[in-house]
């Protein structure tokens, strides 16, 4: 039951919500702020959860139009999709409580988009956005959400609702460390996306699943190399910027086995044998930076 459950859910592609999180802990220690633990466990809870419940939810819509087996009998599937997303929106809900409006809005936009990036008339996972889409939630909403709800109020923004006012005011260079430090998770993620979606441009189309490498042809593997050497320049950038230490540049020695695997995918595109390459440079690359944030938060470097 476990084990069909864990199958159902992908547990093995939790690493993006997973490692993104634990980056942007290891961030939170380096700048030297107190982590609140109840409103990071709840934010964690409530993330996890409801990352199991949109890969559910696009495995229970696709056996409707693939030969993709499910785990379990339809309506027991269905009952998990509900008990997950009930239980995930409860937390989030606590979560928007314990802190302001902010999250409650961000995180509203992130279940929505969780929910019909399968789901609905025009599901996002049959557009040319999926990369973008999962980039963006996994790699930015998340350490920000998280930042958020851990720094001194109006650190990154104030938001004043009023009846006959809205007022916004943003901190504009700690937005900029956050998008910089987003720039690894968004990228990473994206290529895992775009690595799944270049494997399997003909399966796709055979179900009118237009992805974005249906599109861009050839030019989806330039892409993938390129999303990769940003995170790269985004490391520079942090350390010229003195957003993080430059111990963290000790990273950008990992390109090498990166760089491996990217000649590896460009010679096949294939799901069985060279997709792997994506997860690969995802954890080495994330492990990484996370490690060396961490070690320069612990050394104080």
């Amino acid at each position: 039951m476990i084990k069909r459950f864990l199958s159902y859910v992908e547990i093995k592609t939790k690493i993006t919500s997973t490692f993104a999180f634990l980056l942007t802990i290891a961030f939170i220690l380096y700048q030297g702020q107190k982590i609140d633990w109840l409103r990071t466990l709840v934010f964690f809870l409530s993330m996890f959860l409801f990352d199991l419940t949109t890969t559910a939810i696009n495995n229970y819509i696709d056996t409707k139009t693939n030969d993709q087996v499910l785990r379990f009998e339809r309506r027991i599937a269905l009952a998990i999709i509900y008990i997950l997303f009930v239980v995930s929106t409860l937390l989030g809900l606590y979560l928007a409580f314990l802190t302001d409006i902010v999250v409650l809005l961000l995180g509203g936009l992130c279940f929505l988009a969780g929910v019909f990036y399968t789901y609905g008339p025009v599901p996002v996972s049959r557009q040319p956005l999926g990369e973008v889409m999962s980039g963006l939630f996994y790699g930015l909403f998340i350490p920000f959400l998280l930042l958020y709800i851990n720094m001194p109020e109006g650190t990154y923004l104030t938001l004043g609702l009023g009846w006959e006012s809205i007022r916004l005011e943003l901190m504009v260079m700690p937005l900029v460390s956050v998008l910089l430090l987003a720039v690894t998770p968004i990228c990473t993620t994206a290529n895992i996306m775009l690595a799944n979606n270049t494997c399997d441009v003909e399966k796709d189309v055979a179900v009118r699943r237009y992805t974005l490498p249906y599109y861009l042809g050839n030019k989806a593997l330039w892409l993938f190399a390129l999303l990769y050497y940003a995170c790269y320049a985004s490391i520079v950038a942090m350390t010229a910027l003195r957003i993080l230490s430059p111990f963290c540049l000790v990273s950008l020695l990992t390109i090498i086995p990166v760089q491996r695997n990217i000649n590896i995918f460009w010679k096949r595109q294939e799901k069985a044998t060279t997709f792997i390459t994506s997860i690969k440079n995802y954890i080495i690359i994330m492990g990484s930076l996370t490690i060396t944030v961490f070690i320069s938060a612990v050394l104080q470097l």
